[in-house]
């Protein structure tokens, strides 16, 4: 029996689970359980489209399909957090289980804080992550610095430090991620700053880093982060589908140095990427020049996990002229103000902007100094945003109850 706070080395105990799963299978024996067990009505997960560069969102209710979700993939950078909201009703009627990276985690704390997801409904099993690779990135990269047919590449992983690759052919290729990001290359700017590695905030936080000695390999470091995940490790157990054993003491201390080599590169690269970005009328000029390359395709806005607003303030005319091509810079000012003191890093404004514009980078910023002067850090917790924080009363009980951000509406 396992409890919240206890860490364990986990497998799943069927063979072909094993196999077919990463680190011994034990995510997917998770998931494969709580679907079994009527734990949940549904895991959402991601499975591989037409090659690992195609990351496709599945809502699974047959658990033999677990299998087909079982993997690694770096080049798919999807946020699961949004897909709750957008086509799940936010699992206000559905349980839900499903596998999470620090950023989808940190984006679902932030729609639940504005009620759009039911948290008691979802099951977050959190996935250490070192950081993702935009597929057209990718695809240049395995071209031009592995020297090989991007579409001859089955399968990709992050090990060690190395991003590294398999071929049909059964070919291993590795480069050094410092070596590909001083090149260009490497994961998105936004993994490179992100410091939320183990997501702790999830129910249960799940990785390889750790996992030494004859287990290597053959399973996965597992921290109980919440009474649901220690229910969840305990009845996947209790049924026999999960095998678990104490942690070898040694494997918690690496686990321990990898977190924390993880975190100050990401303070490095913030340095390097915010002391480009300037301050003051420096940082703003940059901003203005980068955006005035904008069409209003508003993907920035229907990818962004704090987004929610029914009525968004960009649509309204008093505030943005219409049909204007770039639009004004109040467009990306509502933004800014909206999303500042919650950004999560996730890079998705980025990600899928049509003009290229480091929309993430701008907004991570601006969340960053709001962090440092008032120590919130978005994500991780309900603890409200920091604008939201009025002194009125009445305004945050309204707040609390209607999960909106518009607190005054003066064109009413």
């Amino acid at each position: 029996m396992v409890a919240k706070g206890d860490m364990v080395y986990a497998w799943a105990a069927d063979a072909a689970v094993q196999e077919k799963g990463e680190c011994g299978g034990a995510v997917s024996a998770l998931l494969k359980y709580a679907l079994e067990s009527g734990t949940v009505d549904a895991v959402l997960a991601i499975k591989k489209g037409q090659d690992i560069y195609d990351a496709v969102p599945a809502l699974i209710t047959d658990p033999a399909e677990i299998a087909e979700t079982s993997g690694s993939l770096h080049c798919g950078t999807l946020l699961l957090a949004k897909l709750f909201k957008k086509y799940l009703d936010g699992a206000k009627d559905m349980k839900i289980a499903v596998p999470v990276k620090g950023c989808d985690a940190m984006g679902l704390y932030e729609l639940a804080k504005r009620n759009q997801v039911n948290l008691d409904n979802v099951y977050m099993i959190g996935l250490n992550c070192g950081g993702s690779v935009s597929p057209v990135s990718a695809r240049k990269m395995i071209a031009e610095k592995f020297g090989v047919n991007p579409d001859d590449v089955v399968k990709e992983e992050i090990d060690k430090g190395q991003f590294i690759i398999v071929t049909k052919d059964g070919e291993h290729k590795g480069i050094s991620i410092d070596e590909l990001e001083e090149e260009g290359f490497g994961r998105r700017a936004n993994c490179r700053r992100c410091k939320m590695k183990i997501p702790r905030q999830a129910d249960l936080a799940c990785g390889n880093w750790g996992v030494i000695g004859d287990k290597a390999g053959k399973a996965t470091f597992v921290e109980v982060c919440s009474e649901k995940g220690a229910d969840l490790v305990n009845g996947a157990a209790k049924t026999g589908a999960l095998a678990t054993e104490a942690p070898n003491p040694k494997g918690i201390e690496i686990r321990g140095k990898v977190e924390n080599a993880m975190l100050k590169l990401g303070d490095k690269w913030r340095a390097k990427n915010f002391d480009e970005l300037g301050e003051g009328k420096e940082r703003l000029q940059k901003i203005m020049e980068e955006t005035s390359r904008c069409i209003k395709c508003y993907q920035c806005i229907e990818n962004c996990p704090i987004c929610y607003c029914v009525e968004c303030s960009t649509k309204k005319p008093h505030l943005v002229t219409p049909g204007q091509i770039p639009p004004d810079f109040m467009f990306h000012l509502i933004r800014f103000a909206h999303i500042s003191d919650s950004c999560i890093n996730c890079g998705q404004c980025e990600e899928n902007c049509a003009m290229d514009i480091p929309n993430a980078l701008f907004m991570h910023a601006l969340q960053v100094d709001l962090e440092e002067m008032f120590g919130q850090k978005p994500g991780v917790d309900m603890t409200l945003p920091i604008l939201a924080l009025v002194d009125e009363k009445t305004e945050r009980k309204r707040l609390n109850d209607t999960g909106d951000d518009q607190i005054f509406n003066i064109f009413s």
